[in-house]
């Protein structure tokens, strides 16, 4: 809740949340006796991961219609939501084109904290192992990120973005999708090649197909305060497990964009809401754990509640579900929001390949194989990290002290200590499409040879072709698979030797993301950056069967 005012029970209230607005559109379906015009490509949801996947489209050269019931990003009158913004997530950004305005407006960070009481009992820096140009993290309020989105969407130009569009029924077809859209200037049906669902946890589209999302039985319960101190606290990520201010439970302690901290209290199951929620109540918690004479002001103060759930497909035939529509885990690590927005990114190149007729509809089949699995893996990450800190039984209770005495003095049980194990990029298990399974490869700075600098990110480029990164290949093998698969969405980068492809300076970094490939081997990246294959010995034909696979194509046939 935020008052709007300055002052409320004794408490200073900073100006609330601003959040921007975008006019409703008649679109032309509202026409009388307008035929039904049929999309191949409808998104139903713009928070962060349907905003992602029609940015994505857009980078792509790929047209999508997005549909929202709102006109405006966040939700109103609420708080920060979403904060913490992964490594995987912000080279997405990057590619998207809105990375350096999430940088200049969020909080960059990597070192975090975590308290058992008043003693340190585990600490981290997330920076040690990266290579990559983004960060580990930054935090910055959800609603900045969406905002963000929308303006680089309306300045690619490709996406039809209708606001207060509130679509109202969903029918599936054999080769797509109906969907009932109403509008404040009336009603109007559509229809599309493929509907994305990313309208979120309480998803219609879900409950109106029917589909059993699995729910977990009890709801966790949290009150957040977004504040505004006089006297800045350090830039890092604190937690305490049993925090003696909040009744032996847990909170988490962020910087956000505009010098406001997020502070997070876990609450009772069966607390009263509203009751948490009021400024005098949060006050007396906030000055409990900072002492009576802490100066600040609120800018935002509300409960949050959350039940995990796990669709059991995110595919059913043209109809996929991406971010909380298909899953929604606990918020521990930053596994949630993260999550949405790598979704999108998996399935974007593969609409777009689908849409351009560059790759069968089989493919999406490869968007359920890879990422049910990469929620199966955070729903399991962060549900033991809710058991750690809300522990429901007498054995969970005595291994969480046990872990917690014994972190204080020895160095092995201090990673034992699971406040929420970070987001990172999920790997993939073998598939069709992924014989070998696959593995995210980060963001690195890389060199031309003539010394021009790079990244992994600028060589995929925003066309959809997959990367093979050649190691010092042979001329004229080089030579024939460049004539071979000149028309196929492949772009071939030598990394050293004189081959007449173009060639990067060799690289350590890449080589260890890559595997430490054999010179004259071929690792295929993804257009989301994703090690896809390793070819010992590569040809023209070895190639273009790698590729083929990869894509759930017949070059021979090609039937689009």
């Amino acid at each position: 809740m935020n008052t709007g005012t300055t002052q409320a029970e004794g408490f200073v209230f900073a100006p609330p949340y601003e959040l921007p607005s975008w006019p409703f559109v008649a679109p032309p379906e509202l026409e009388a006796r307008a035929p039904i015009v049929r999309h191949p490509i409808v998104i139903v949801g713009a928070g962060p991961a349907g905003l992602t996947l029609a940015c994505d489209l857009a980078r792509r050269g790929v047209r999508a219609l997005l549909l929202d019931e709102d006109d405006t990003v966040g939700v109103r009158g609420a708080s920060s939501r979403g904060i913490c913004y992964a490594q995987k997530t912000l080279e997405i950004f990057a590619r998207l084109g809105i990375y350096e305005r999430v940088a200049g407006k969020g909080i960059t960070w990597s070192f975090g904290r975590t308290f058992s009481g008043e003693q340190e009992v585990y600490q981290f820096n997330l920076k040690t192992d990266s290579v990559s140009e983004q960060p580990p993290f930054i935090n910055l309020q959800q609603f900045y990120v969406e905002w963000f989105l929308v303006d680089r969407i309306l300045e690619l130009g490709l996406t039809d973005l209708r606001w207060k569009n509130r679509a109202t029924r969903v029918t599936p077809l054999a080769d797509g999708a109906r969907i009932d859209v109403e509008t404040p200037a009336g009603n109007y049906t559509i229809e599309a090649d493929h509907l994305v669902d990313a309208t979120g946890a309480h998803s219609p589209i879900r409950e109106q197909l029917g589909l059993d999302a699995h729910p977990s039985r009890s709801t966790d319960r949290w009150c957040i305060s977004d504040v505004r101190f006089k006297k800045p606290l350090p830039t890092e990520r604190w937690t305490w497990v049993d925090a003696a201010f909040n009744e032996g439970r847990a909170v988490w302690q962020h910087l956000m964009g505009d010098g406001v901290w997020r502070i997070d209290y876990q609450m009772p199951e069966d607390c009263d809401t509203a009751h948490i929620s009021k400024p005098e109540v949060a006050g007396a918690r906030l000055r409990e754990q900072l002492g009576p004479g802490v100066e600040f002001e609120f800018v935002w103060i509300g409960p949050y509640g959350y039940r995990d759930h796990l669709l059991d497909h995110f595919r059913h035939g043209r109809i996929l579900f991406i971010g909380d529509s298909a899953h929604v885990v606990s918020p521990f690590g930053a596994r949630g929001g993260n999550s949405g927005i790598q979704d999108a990114a998996n399935l974007g190149w593969k609409l777009a390949l689908i849409a351009q007729g560059r790759a069968a509809d089989a493919l999406l089949d490869s968007y359920d194989a890879e990422r049910r699995p990469a929620a199966v893996e955070n729903l399991r990450v962060s549900s033991r990290s809710a058991r750690f800190l809300a522990p429901r039984s007498p054995a969970e209770r005595r291994l969480r002290r046990a872990v917690l005495a014994l972190a204080s003095k020895h160095a092995f049980a201090r990673a034992l200590v699971n406040t929420g194990r970070m987001s990172v990029a999920n790997d993939y298990p073998a598939t069709a499409q992924l014989p070998g399974g696959a593995r995210s490869v980060q963001n690195l700075q890389l060199r031309h040879a003539d010394g021009t600098p790079t990244t992994l990110m600028a060589l995929l480029g925003n066309d959809s072709c997959c990367l093979g990164l050649w190691f010092a290949p042979d001329a004229a093998r080089a030579q024939a698979a460049l004539d071979a698969t000149a028309a196929l969405p492949l772009r071939l980068v030598a990394i050293g030797g004189t081959s007449g492809l173009p060639t990067l300076l060799p690289d350590e970094a890449l080589a260890r993301q890559l595997g430490d490939p054999a010179p004259g081997s071929l690792c295929m990246v993804r257009p989301d950056a994703y090690r896809a294959a390793m070819i010992d010995t590569p040809t023209a034909a070895s190639i273009t069967t790698a590729l083929q696979t990869l894509l759930a194509q017949d070059w021979k046939t090609n039937t689009r």
